[in-house]
């Protein structure tokens, strides 16, 4: 079988394109641009790339063409699709039906930390035996590939490991094979002809809702529309799963207020049935109970109270399946993040530089906040990009200002293009900030301005033009 798949440099659509070829079909497909990392991964597994989208090369018709949902009417090969009547499915439908459709599905939701989150789940999976497949919307350090099938536990092998989860889920009889699969659940919509979120095709057994928000402002008109989605998920969860909740999230209360047919158990600092209580005020070490049961201690090498969330979450998720919490301790201080999560760049001369994917307020003041509760009184710089359909819509406007109260200094590229002028947001940081029309002129800016023992931290979700490793060189050249 061929498909020829719409997008295919997409992170969410490359790794649909992996799975596909991991699965043994003849794999193809185009996009606006054809670039690395995912080009590169896509051709050493023997897929064929085109750039743009042409008529032509869905000529000869392959049996068929898998939909991102970057594509819109007007797009020539979707109008040549859709003229010449081609099979054609959403890359979230295509994966729900060929992947997911006989796996333990395990899916993680919420408007912040799902990359960070499934990874780290898929690790701690990993490493109970349970070699989980993944689809994940970033690389994660430990497995180096976005996707991946997995494998199977044994026939006659339990499902359960007698760990202090047993008995809380229904459990499958022992002659049934447990293949987990972890999915990014996203909230974004599916497709063109799809306008429902893309988690709702996944059917998982156990899902993880981490924490709800408004986002998304270019197709979701408020926050209750978030939260309808959000339930539309939790109606597919049967009543043999579980829901992983996160107990401080007052919108998820609501969600599960509109009906909950699966048991929950909720996760937080100091609240929750699973419950951290910090070593470190930065987030590092914290201790884990289970309800009045103590776990243990995790010493691991993320900051800030998020990821404390994020590692609650992914320990009860693992428990539920079916791994012993007590054995998965050790595992968080092996667990390598997601590039550009607080990837560190390099360090020149004392200046310690950062890559971050945070585009949304909450992201930036937690991130922020677990930087400043571990470097002290440094100083805290911070190149921003608005770069998400939110952001560049202005919808977070408002909240910027606030969410960068740890940030000494902020240099805010603000492009021509942008339709809000920002000249609010940098009288609010009130003399802590700048903003620049371009990325050559925001190196320029942090160059003057950074010495010795500076923490710089780049944020945006787009490319930003290798904005951190532009400015590691010109440090370098000094």
């Amino acid at each position: 079988m061929r498909l020829h798949i719409l997008g295919i440099c997409g992170t969410f659509m490359g790794g649909v394109a992996a799975l596909a070829r991991e699965l043994g079909l003849q794999i193809e497909g185009s996009d606006a641009s054809v670039y690395p990392p995912m080009s590169t991964q896509l051709e050493a597994l023997g897929i064929e790339l085109m750039s743009g989208y042409t008529a032509e090369h869905l000529q000869p018709a392959p049996d068929l063409v898998v939909v991102g949902n970057a594509m819109t009417r007007g797009n020539p090969a979707v109008e040549y699709m859709l003229d010449q009547r081609l099979r054609y499915i959403s890359g979230p439908q295509w994966l729900g039906e060929t992947v997911l459709a006989d796996r333990d599905v395990l899916a993680v939701a919420g408007t912040h930390g799902k990359t960070t989150t499934s990874s780290l789940l898929s690790h701690l999976l990993e490493s109970a035996g349970l070699s989980p497949g993944f689809l994940i919307g970033g690389v994660p350090g430990n497995f180096g590939v976005s996707a991946r099938l997995g494998g199977e536990r044994k026939r006659g092998q339990s499902h359960f490991s007698g760990s202090s989860c047993e008995n809380q889920t229904a459990q499958k009889s022992d002659s049934d094979p447990f293949s987990p699969f972890v999915i990014e659940a996203d909230e974004y919509d599916t497709a063109f002809f799809d306008k429902r979120s893309k988690f709702v095709h996944y059917r998982p057994r156990i899902a993880i809702l981490n924490n709800l928000e408004y986002d998304h402002a270019d197709i979701f008109p408020d926050v209750a529309a978030i939260q309808r989605q959000f339930h539309h998920l939790v109606r597919t969860v049967p009543s043999n799963g579980r829901l992983i909740v996160n107990a401080a999230d007052q919108r998820l209360a609501e969600v599960l207020a509109m009906g909950c047919w699966t048991p929950v158990e909720t996760f937080g600092i100091d609240c929750g049935d699973w419950r951290a209580t910090l070593l470190e005020a930065d987030g590092s070490a914290f201790i884990v109970h289970h309800g009045d049961e103590l776990i243990g201690d995790v010493r691991w090498p993320l900051l800030g109270n998020h990821n404390v969330n994020n590692a609650l979450a992914a320990l009860a998720a693992a428990c539920a399946a079916g791994a012993d919490p007590r054995a998965l301790l050790s595992a968080f201080a092996s667990f390598e993040s997601v590039r550009r999560r607080m990837e560190l760049v390099d360090e020149v001369d004392g200046v310690r530089v950062y890559d971050d994917f945070a585009h949304h307020p909450t992201a930036i003041a937690t991130t922020l906040a677990g930087l400043r509760a571990k470097v002290g009184k440094a100083r805290i710089v911070v190149a921003l990009e608005p770069r998400s359909n939110s952001m560049r819509q202005g919808a977070h406007s408002e909240a910027l200002a606030p969410s960068l109260q740890d940030a000494d200094a902020v240099v805010f590229l603000h492009r021509p293009e942008l339709p809000w002028d920002a000249s609010d947001v940098m009288l609010a940081l009130e003399g802590r900030g700048s903003s620049v029309p371009t990325v050559d002129a925001l190196i320029d800016s942090l160059q003057s301005q950074v010495g010795t023992g500076d923490q710089v931290i780049f944020m945006s979700n787009g490319g930003f033009e290798a904005a951190p490793r532009r400015f590691v060189q010109r440090l370098r050249e000094a």
